[in-house]
């Protein structure tokens, strides 16, 4: 039986309420208003989500601004495209055009090549707790707050939401099986990654996707996780699934990320208690952004697998070849810019310490910085 769709007013309370539950004082912090402050400032925010759960969990949170900081700061949701094109969405904070937005953070990798590194890469940083390490406790967060001050805006923070998946017309059970297709993919090492092993690559937004597949402009795509890729309806134009062997969901995505970037403007005009919340907010809606996807996947696989959806996965030795030609990618892509590099060698000792042991020395011999 179709469930009846919540009102916007019962969706907000019930987010608010988790909020409540798993933030505490954090998320639902209410009424910490300047007494200076004479009027609401009212940020228009716009995500890449182009709809699906994703869309619904950015608005409930962005229209609880508003009541938890006692009417000094609103946020104004824009779903993906409503107001600029989604490559276009940090153009648009840096103009003006909007004061505040919330990208997938691959995108912002061919005009700062530091971007590259900001959210996962073939077979780099494979859980979301090794990225939040890298930005909150290894100094990830001050490269990239310094590398955007410099173009006039504040990177706020990042926000989880889970592994990007392939969904494909035919089946993909093998490293050999991506030669000859068309994969739509996020444009930098993961495009390089699929362009080595065979594939041809398009960049296209999330929104352009499903008429690509419908039409057959496209053999295959890499998106987000099952559960708004069923609400943007792949599977009626896709059979398969393909994904990394078991416990390696996306070998080339495992940790999409996505931020919440402001206009410097915009943000100097907080105070600092203001700023300190908006920060704290961030990582609060991180956590249950991520964790309402990951509930909402679990319930949309018996769903794909009910529309005629088949999951084939890549084996270990895919996986060897894969890694084969994702390091000297790595090192291609780090030596773009110092930070970059900066960045990459961060991750890259992170990931041969005795915590991960991802990478070793034999896998990275002839390559340097």
């Amino acid at each position: 039986m179709k469930n009846k769709k919540p009102s916007a007013q019962s969706s907000r309370r019930n987010f608010l309420r988790a909020g409540a539950l798993a933030g505490g004082a954090v998320l639902a912090a209410p009424h910490v208003r300047n007494a200076r402050a004479a009027e609401t400032a009212t940020w228009k925010v716009q995500t890449s989500w182009p709809g699906g759960l994703g869309l619904q969990l950015f608005k409930d949170w962005c229209n609880s601004i508003i009541e938890k900081t006692g009417g000094e700061l609103e946020f104004k949701p824009f779903g993906a495209k409503d107001v600029v094109g989604d490559f276009s969405l940090y153009d648009a904070v840096k103009n003006g055009v909007l004061e505040a937005a919330n990208p997938f953070t691959i995108y912002y990798q061919n005009e700062l090549p530091l971007g590259s590194f900001l959210s996962s890469y073939p077979m780099g940083l494979r859980n979301p707790h090794e990225w939040d390490v890298f930005y909150y406790g290894l100094g990830g967060i001050d490269i990239v707050r310094k590398a955007y001050a410099r173009l006039g805006m504040r990177f706020v923070g990042i926000i989880h939401h889970g592994p990007n998946i392939i969904h494909s017309k035919v089946p993909i059970n093998s490293f050999e099986d991506f030669r000859g297709r068309k994969i739509r993919a996020p444009g930098g090492m993961v495009s390089k990654l699929f362009t080595a092993a065979g594939a041809s690559t398009t960049t296209l937004p999330g929104s352009e996707i499903f008429p690509a597949l419908e039409k057959g402009t496209i053999d295959a795509a890499d998106y987000v996780g099952p559960a708004i890729n069923y609400d943007l309806g792949f599977h009626q134009v896709t059979n398969y699934v393909s994904m990394g062997p078991p416990g390696f969901m996306s070998i080339y995505q495992p940790v999409d990320l996505m931020d919440l970037t402001v206009g410097m403007r915009h943000w100097n005009a907080l105070s600092p208690a203001m700023k300190l919340f908006v920060e704290n907010e961030v990582h609060a809606y991180s956590d249950l952004h991520h964790a309402a996807i990951q509930k909402a996947d679990q319930e949309a696989w018996p769903k794909l697998t009910a529309a005629g959806t088949r999951v084939t996965r890549l084996s270990e030795q895919d996986v060897e070849k894969f890694t084969a030609l994702a390091v000297p990618i790595w090192f291609e892509w780090a030596k773009k810019s110092p930070e970059a590099a900066q960045a990459f060698k961060i991750q890259l000792d992170y990931m041969m310490s005795g915590s991960l042991g991802y990478v070793t020395k034999r896998m990275i011999r002839g390559y340097s910085l």
